[in-house]
C-alpha cells in the first residue's frame, strides 16, 4: 500500500503508521486519557453532531508541532468535540482527502478498507 499524501505543512509529519511520534505520545498519555474520559462523561457519551454513540474526542483546532504542548489547545473542553465514527470520518474526509480504499480508525489512524 502506498503512503497517504502528507498533511499540510503545519500538521505533524507522518511516520510509517501515519502519525507523528509526539502526537502518538500525547494520545497515549494519562492526562489525555483522563481528559477524554471526563469530556465523554460531560457530553453523556453522545455525538455532538448526530446524537449517536460518541467514540472519538475530536480536536477542533488540529494539533500541530507548534501547539502539541499547549494545554489550552490540547486539553481545553472548548477545543474538543465528541463525535461518532461516521461524523469523525466525515470531518476528516471533507478537510483532508483520503484515497479510495482508505479510512480513519477510531484512534485517527489511516487504514486500508478490505
Amino acid at each position: 500500500m502506498s503512503k497517504p499524501p502528507a498533511p499540510p505543512s503545519t500538521s505533524f509529519g507522518w511516520d510509517a503508521a501515519g502519525r507523528d511520534q509526539r502526537a502518538r505520545r500525547f494520545y497515549k498519555s494519562k492526562v489525555w486519557e483522563r481528559t477524554r474520559e471526563a469530556y465523554i462523561a460531560c457530553r453523556h457519551g453522545l455525538c455532538e453532531r448526530c446524537g449517536a454513540g460518541g467514540k472519538v474526542v475530536h480536536h477542533k483546532v488540529r494539533l500541530t508541532p507548534q501547539n502539541i504542548n499547549d494545554p489550552t489547545v490540547t486539553l481545553n473542553f472548548d477545543n474538543l468535540e465528541l463525535l461518532c465514527q461516521e461524523c469523525h470520518n466525515r470531518e476528516h474526509h471533507e478537510r483532508v482527502p483520503v484515497a479510495d480504499g482508505l479510512r480513519f480508525t477510531a484512534d485517527g489512524d489511516l487504514i486500508a478498507v478490505r
